[in-house]
């Protein structure tokens, strides 16, 4: 009798099909259930202490109008209007806090057409070689030189709910929405922080899509 000699599995995919076979047999965690919440990101810009400064004047703070999902995020009072290179313009766009390292603006794919920018899909904070665009402000502007992007879809989890469906940071995931537009969304990018609350977040193409708004029930799925 012959014997095929198979290639050693890696430590990866052994530790991945581990956590799929816990995580079925056991739900996750003893006894948690998970509070799925998907939102509409709607177009928006991230903002450094010095393009505040230069928009809306020395020494300029955010000043929160609501509170969003996740602990400690808000969007503000302050909005701006962005210029593309087709001389075209969208009024309004919320700056939402607390403030960043490095501007960033986050638009829909319709939005990029309207604008003449052909967006690239990244994840948030991954912005070299993006392209940018001009920002206006009550007191100044500012050309931005990259930062627009269209966000990529994603899930933010705590360590617990990732334990729950078996996934680490940077894994991918499934999103289902069951609506009048019954749709499945491949490939959430998952980031995990022990500080945060499950959340998926759509733009507003992807929500408009599959009718979030009116959705019967919303899962993850392996």
């Amino acid at each position: 009798m012959s014997v095929v000699a198979r290639p050693p599995v890696d430590r990866a995919t052994v530790e991945r099909i581990v956590r799929e076979i816990v995580s079925k047999r056991l739900g996750g965690p003893r006894g948690y259930e998970p509070k799925l919440v998907v939102n509409i990101s709607a177009r928006h810009m991230h903002i450094t202490p010095e393009h505040m400064a230069v928009l809306f004047g020395p020494g300029s703070k955010l000043t929160p109008m609501r509170p969003l999902y996740q602990d400690g995020e808000f969007a503000s009072e302050q909005t701006v209007t962005i210029i593309g290179p087709r001389h075209r313009m969208i009024n309004n766009l919320r700056i939402l806090g607390p403030e960043r390292k490095a501007s960033q603006i986050e638009l829909a794919f319709t939005d990029g057409i309207a604008l003449g920018i052909d967006l690239p899909v990244r994840a948030s904070g991954n912005i070299d070689g993006t392209p940018g665009c001009i920002v206006m402000g009550p007191k100044g502007h500012i050309e931005l030189k990259q930062g627009v992007i269209r966000a990529e879809r994603h899930v933010h989890m705590s360590v617990r709910d990732a334990e729950y469906y078996g996934v680490k940071n940077g894994e991918r995931i499934r999103l289902r929405v069951e609506s009048s537009c019954t749709t499945t969304f491949e490939d959430l990018l998952v980031r995990v922080n022990p500080a945060w609350k499950l959340e998926v977040h759509l733009d507003t193409d992807e929500g408009n899509a599959c009718d979030l708004t009116n959705a019967r029930k919303v899962e993850l799925v392996r």
